[in-house]
């Protein structure tokens, strides 16, 4: 693909589909290729104005909707680099993120600029705001900032420079940090676009019909397939709301409503959905390529909608992101009773490859457990400002090979499959989130009343859920409504854990260390 920037797909689709639906919303509304491009074009003229270049930071911090397409569209064509945020988070962690990332600008919700500004209170150098109207939240804005409406108003741009530069940023997003600090992951328009190219010649054959779900938030890498899939193909991209992508019967209807060809989420929904979202109703018309990635799917529902989706092609993939998607596995059309447990994560997506290593760095023989690697043009730049973490990401073979440690420990059967065996440190994956444990631990530290906490996971065939053990100094008190309040200012919503039991101590082993296994016995124990 000539360019390998994402900025040439949108000038490819507007040129070839110009009247085709680009995007549409939950509410109907929609916008053309063409008027896509439109809005992009001024989104990106007015960030160049404000002096954002090439490789400059643009925030965004909206909830799931056409301006936050254009926005992301917008950004690349400037030959910036987009940093999408949870809307459903704290005003903190999202100045945070912009802040650590150097944000020049940020695209905003009317009804999230005021908690941002004032999480910039008196600060210097906070990025300039354009805020997406709304009617509902009239409000004054700064001289710095604009409103979308005004940005979309403007005359028609100057022609920009084309930004075409594949090893330029794209985007960074930002995970779970286990020191209770956020981690940026850079990537780059060609890590990006070998996930695509794999994509467009693996999952194929395309129509010009499809019609993509955007099921994952902006800032989950999920979201890379959906954005970009869609528009390397001219096809239509069906937004999913926050609220919407977490009820499983209504969305099933959404689903068959909006005719949705291409789905891909983390495999969570779709177990609910078999169960919740009369999926075999007469009439029913399924996806025909069906994705999962974020998290395992336990066999019996994955049997489930196997049985009620027989037509449709189904993909395990696997991949943090740090490389998107680094392994897959096509799901056969029948699953063998004899199937006892999850499926393999699958093979290595070419042209990544992958090792199965010991602590070392040194290869395992077939079928010996041990980390997985990967190396490859599809892995990130790094971690945003942190170099001594890339640098613990990643180590050297005796070639000059490069090659990054997903943390995730495998068994290779001998043909190049790789069978998932858990993580090798505190990292969880809740309904495709990954989240660290240990973030949420220091997030219980920010309260006063707070003496020890301790966070653990469990896993079974409903899923991932988090618990919390809380031991409060002499003058703190046990409520439980207060606890959840405080987590819910310093943790998105996905992190607030499922259950806080508060103890008179914490189990501690000889060093004093918190006794993480007596607490996964006293979590079974509750239920």
């Amino acid at each position: 693909m000539e360019g390998r920037h994402l900025s040439r797909l949108l000038d490819e689709a507007a040129a070839r589909r110009p009247a085709h639906p680009a995007v549409e919303d939950e509410q109907g509304r929609s916008l053309t290729f063409s008027e896509l491009d439109r809005a992009a074009d001024r989104v990106a003229t007015r960030l160049a104005r404000w002096g954002v270049d090439r490789g400059d930071r643009v925030g965004l911090w909206l909830p799931k909707s056409l301006e936050a397409v254009a926005a992301i569209h917008g950004v690349l064509r400037a030959g910036g680099v987009y940093v999408p945020v949870d809307p459903t988070g704290p005003a903190g962690r999202a100045e945070g993120i912009f802040t650590d990332s150097g944000a020049k600008a940020v695209v905003v919700a009317a009804k999230l600029a005021p908690a941002l500004r004032a999480a910039w209170a008196g600060r210097d150098g906070a990025p300039r705001l354009i805020v997406v109207d709304d009617p509902s939240t009239p409000g004054e804005l700064d001289p710095e900032e604009a409103a979308w409406s005004e940005v979309l108003a403007d005359e028609a741009p100057s022609p920009l420079p084309p930004p075409r530069d594949a090893d330029d940023l794209a985007y960074v997003l930002f995970t779970s940090g286990s020191t209770g600090k956020p981690k940026g992951v850079m990537l780059s328009h060609a890590n990006a676009f070998t996930f695509l190219e794999w994509c467009r010649d693996a999952l194929g054959p395309w129509s010009d019909d499809d019609r993509y779900s955007s099921h994952a938030p902006f800032h989950f890498d999920l979201s890379i397939f959906d954005l970009f899939v869609s528009c390397l193909n001219a096809g239509t991209l069906v937004l999913i709301g926050e609220t919407l992508a977490k009820e499983p019967a209504p969305l099933a209807d959404y689903i068959q409503d909006r005719r949705i060809s291409v789905w891909y989420s983390a495999p969570s929904i779709l177990a609910m959905m078999t169960e919740l979202g009369r999926l075999d109703r007469p009439g029913y018309a399924p996806p025909k390529l069906v994705l999962f990635a974020g998290e395992v799917f336990p066999i019996a529902p994955l049997r489930r909608l196997r049985k009620l989706w027989p037509d449709a092609r189904l993909w395990n993939l696997y991949g943090p992101t740090e490389t998107n998607v680094c392994t897959a596995l096509a799901i056969p059309a029948v699953i063998d009773e004899a199937q006892a447990g999850p499926f393999p994560i699958g093979f290595a997506c070419p042209p990544l490859v992958g090792r199965v290593v010991d602590e070392e760095g040194r290869t395992l023989p077939v079928g010996a457990l041990g980390e997985l690697v990967i190396a490859g043009p599809g892995v990130m730049r790094g971690y945003f400002g942190r170099p001594d973490l890339t640098e613990a990401a990643f180590f050297a073979d005796e070639r000059g090979t490069s090659w990054y440690r997903t943390g995730d420990l495998v068994v290779d059967d001998g043909s190049g499959c790789y069978q998932f065996h858990g993580r090798r440190d505190r990292m969880v994956k809740k309904r495709g989130y990954r989240i660290e444990l240990g973030e949420i631990e220091s997030a219980f530290y920010r309260h006063e009343g707070v003496d020890r906490a301790a966070v653990i996971a469990k896993s079974d065939d409903a899923g991932v859920s988090i618990a919390a053990f809380v031991s409060l100094k002499p003058e703190g008190k046990k409520s439980l409504i207060a606890m959840k309040r405080h987590c819910s200012i310093h943790l998105p919503n996905y992190m607030i854990p499922d259950r806080i039991t508060f103890l008179d101590s914490l189990p501690a082993t000889s060093t004093d260390k918190v006794d993480y296994q007596k607490l996964k016995v006293l979590a079974a124990e509750e239920g």
